[in-house]
């Protein structure tokens, strides 16, 4: 598999390297200019200049890079999420991946971390070397894979009213003293061995919007006992027995304890590892710190709903954990409805939420995470996310970015376009396409004209 190369050369040769790479599906491409429509003249446009210009000058060519801000540019503008354990991803170079972000127009990304010990540094690095910020974004309440994780881990699991049938998650409790203390010392760690620009920790709220009614409900294991007890000197509210003197529904007094003790678990578990003895900042103290909360369009009683229901509360999060940036990533009954149902201004009615925050942070930038392609009946298009660009900017929003770069509607809708062409030392040219195409259309030789 080629590498896609960035060196020139001088040499009158061409021999045509068409960089392909192995994949099921193409993907996402915003354009190279984030907020503009895109059409195949831009794209031609780009690939005729990048080419001709190599072409013309007939000799090698020295870029020149001004000195990037990551520190500005990863609070500021559009962002995109990237997971590099999908299928995508792999069987290819760091380099692909990270050009293709780049001729996306991005200039910040978060690296979706599913499992804290697998980490791929080349691609961090990738990234950098293109100007490109890169922020850690690791779960709070569980993890997608439990591989390598201690010996005793279960102990740290989550117990709700009933099992939930998240495929493939685990939920682990902000109440579990063992779990909070190995998140910590794992993210120090990774502060300290990658060059990120930033971490933040998102989903660390407690399972589940409207979780009294479909019993996906937590943490009322062991770990949320013994601090309750610790805090209060008291049995948690009962929430399976509705006959039980101590019933959620049965004991006001003691159920608005539990709000508050699960408001409290949340921010405690964010700001021990953030700011407690050995952790991030401790270990970095100048990487950039994001909080992540949820966003929802429930009526008029949203802020006090989401409290309640999962323990989040943004003002009282950024007071105590002061962070660089707080986001508010868009819950799933929202999320999930398709494009005729979410207009890409849909953000306006999360003010009452922004507001929260503005409030007590006047100066702390807000950002806003939307989701393009989650599961199939929502997908958004390239019009869509360009509009939503607009429409953070018009809302007060100093930043955005969506889950996930690869299952935008982009990637299935727009036909593969190159980019970029760069003349390498031996006379070769490296072409670079929007998104990665698969390679068996790929070496279809009547597909290209020279």
């Amino acid at each position: 598999m080629g590498e896609w190369g960035c060196s020139m050369g001088k040499r009158l040769l061409v021999m045509i390297l068409v960089v392909l790479l192995s994949a099921c599906q193409s993907k996402p491409d915003l354009s190279n200019n984030i907020g503009a429509e895109p059409s195949e003249s831009n794209h031609d446009t780009v690939f005729e200049t990048a080419y001709q210009t190599e072409e013309q000058k007939g000799e090698e060519v020295v870029e020149s890079v001004e000195p990037v801000n990551f520190r500005k540019q990863a609070l500021n503008g559009a962002s995109i999420e990237i997971d590099p354990n999908w299928p995508y991803y792999q069987n290819r170079s760091v380099q692909s991946i990270a050009d293709e972000i780049q001729l996306a127009g991005y200039k910040t990304v978060y690296y979706c971390l599913v499992n804290e010990n697998f980490v791929n540094g080349d691609l961090i690095n990738a990234f950098h070397d293109r100007g490109i910020a890169v922020w850690l974004l690791v779960f709070g309440n569980g993890s997608y894979s439990t591989q390598n994780f201690p010996e005793g881990w279960q102990k740290w699991q989550m117990e709700l009213v009933e099992p939930s049938d998240v495929a493939g998650f685990v939920f682990l409790s902000q109440f579990s003293k063992e779990y909070v203390d190995w998140k910590k010392k794992s993210l120090a760690r990774l502060v300290k061995e990658y060059p990120f620009d930033g971490v933040a920790i998102l989903e660390s709220f407690f399972p589940e919007w409207d979780g009294l009614v479909t019993k996906v409900y937590g943490d009322i294991g062991p770990n949320a006992q013994e601090a309750f007890r610790e805090k209060y000197g008291t049995e948690i509210p009962d929430f399976k027995d509705p006959s039980a003197p101590n019933y959620y529904a049965n004991n006001r007094a003691l159920y608005e304890q539990w709000i508050e003790f699960r408001v409290n678990g949340v921010n405690d578990f964010l700001d021990e590892i953030f700011n407690g003895e050995g952790g991030v900042r401790e270990e970095n103290p100048d990487i950039l710190i994001g909080t992540w909360s949820l966003g929802i369009d429930a009526g008029p009683s949203s802020v006090e709903k989401l409290r309640e229901y999962q323990g989040l509360d943004a003002a009282a999060m950024v007071q105590q954990v002061k962070p660089d940036i707080h986001f508010f990533q868009t819950h799933w009954p929202d999320w999930i409805k398709p494009e005729s149902e979410l207009p890409a201004d849909y953000m306006k009615a999360y003010k009452p939420f922004f507001d929260q925050v503005r409030a007590v942070a006047p100066e702390l930038p807000i950002g806003l995470q939307a989701d393009n392609g989650s599961v199939e009946s929502m997908i958004k298009s390239t019009k869509w996310q360009q509009q939503l660009n607009v429409e953070a900017q018009r809302h007060g929003y100093a930043a955005w970015t969506t889950y996930e770069y690869h299952i935008g509607g982009y990637i299935y809708s727009e036909k593969p376009v190159p980019m970029r062409a760069l003349r390498q030392e031996d006379g070769s040219v490296i072409i670079s396409f929007n998104k990665r195409i698969d390679d068996r259309s790929g070496a279809q030789l009547e597909n290209y004209s020279v």
